[in-house]
């Protein structure tokens, strides 16, 4: 069913005292060099990929569009149908007011987590595409400059035996020597056959062993050849994660991921400071005001905020900005096309304490299909000096591989 929100009722705006459109803060001053440009529409496709990512344009009347993408999940389309009132008729290049003003109109609907951030977000990467593409500069330059012309990827792994220790290691060795990534994660929540419970999450001694000779064989087999993280997906107890991450450190392991759930920062701060392994947590906050109480709390030794779900570019300069205070460094996770990976490097380059984006589509043949320019070669991403994001869509892969049901964006 298609829905109208041009004329919906805004509950929001009866009680707000934070009205931020140009019309109510009074920004109508015209401006020069061809930036008087207005936002005239907002459209999202959403195409299957190994997720299903949500790919974001915001045209203008300047005949400029700008691309962008929020993390996938079910009603971010709609909720990003729901804002385009809101920023119609707007300057696409006040993105910092733009995205506070969606962020307050917004709050009654979710705006301090979840899918209204994330549909905020693939709107703000879209401006910083637009933004880029009307200053004829690239996204890195709004954020600051550039600390690196590349940037770092680390390749997530899988195996079909992925619960084999040694057909673990056999990927990981074909993956740093015949695709060229000194960067890898494996996933440790993973059956080991000694399970009794899946609801508890305990560990048992012989899922711990388990888990220890996937990390062992890995480590060993790739050496200084590559650093490898290791990823448990929120799954187990606070006892159970720090025993298994006492039992990983003798091993090289660069990271143990989210090896509990996210929502008890007491328990994650007693994990992390309890052993010497690293703990990388982040994906499953939002914005910078959640991901602060990790990095206030030493509760990470690296902070992994998912950009086109944290709130985009700028919300994850930010919270790579409190980050530095504390001398923690940025490994942003990433499952998505080449749009966000790549609006993701922008970000990496223009931060000083940045170490790699996730790139999660290896086995996928088609992902790089869907922009014209190449993205990754050799483990790391050239950051582009062409304005905006620097990748073009190719319209007849997104058409190919968009979502039953979808239609495709207009043209320019």
């Amino acid at each position: 069913m298609s829905r109208n929100y041009d004329s919906l009722h805004d509950p929001n705006a009866e009680y707000t005292m934070r009205e931020l459109s140009s019309e109510t803060m009074g920004v109508t001053a015209k401006r020069g060099g061809g930036r008087d440009v207005e936002i005239t529409d907002v459209q999202c496709t959403m195409v299957d990929g190994n997720f299903p990512w949500t790919l974001v344009r915001v045209y203008t009347d300047a005949g400029i569009v700008g691309t962008g993408e929020a993390y996938w999940g079910a009603g971010v389309p709609e909720l990003i149908e729901r804002m385009k009132p809101m920023v119609v008729g707007e300057n696409p290049l006040d993105i910092d007011r733009l995205y506070e003003h969606l962020i307050q109109k917004m709050s009654g609907e979710g705006s301090v987590e979840g899918v209204t951030v994330t549909a905020i977000s693939g709107i703000e990467i879209a401006l910083h595409d637009l933004a880029g593409k009307i200053l004829e500069i690239p996204a890195y330059q709004l954020l600051g400059g550039k600390y690196r012309d590349k940037m770092r990827v680390y390749c997530d792994c899988h195996t079909e035996e992925e619960a084999d220790p040694e057909a673990c290691a056999d990927e990981a060795e074909r993956v740093v020597e015949e695709l060229g990534y000194d960067a890898l994660k494996f996933d440790l929540d993973v059956p080991s056959g000694h399970e009794k419970d899946r609801a508890n999450r305990h560990l048992r001694p012989g899922e711990i062993r388990h888990k220890a000779e996937i990390v062992e064989a890995v480590t060993e087999r790739v050496k200084d050849k590559a650093d490898v993280a290791f990823d448990c997906h929120w799954t187990f107890s606070g006892g159970s994660a720090k025993r298994l991450a006492n039992a990983i450190e003798e091993y090289d392991v660069w990271w143990l991921e989210d090896p509990v759930p996210p929502e008890n920062l007491d328990v994650q701060e007693e994990v992390t400071k309890s052993t010497v392994t690293p703990i990388t947590v982040g994906e499953n906050r939002y914005r910078v005001t959640e991901e602060r109480r990790l990095i206030e709390n030493q509760a990470v030794d690296i902070i992994a905020p998912d950009m086109p779900k944290v709130g985009g570019m700028r919300e994850t300069r930010k919270i790579a900005d409190v980050a530095n205070q504390y001398y923690v460094p940025v490994a942003m996770h990433n499952v998505s096309s080449p749009v966000a990976t790549m609006a993701s490097a922008h970000v990496g380059a223009a931060i000083p304490n940045s170490l790699a984006v996730e790139y999660h589509s290896y086995e996928l043949g088609w992902w790089e299909d869907l922009v014209e320019e190449d993205v990754i070669e050799d483990g790391y991403i050239t950051i582009p000096e062409e304005p905006g994001l620097g990748v073009t869509l190719d319209m007849d892969t997104v058409e190919e591989h968009m979502v039953d049901g979808e239609t495709l964006f207009d043209e320019a």
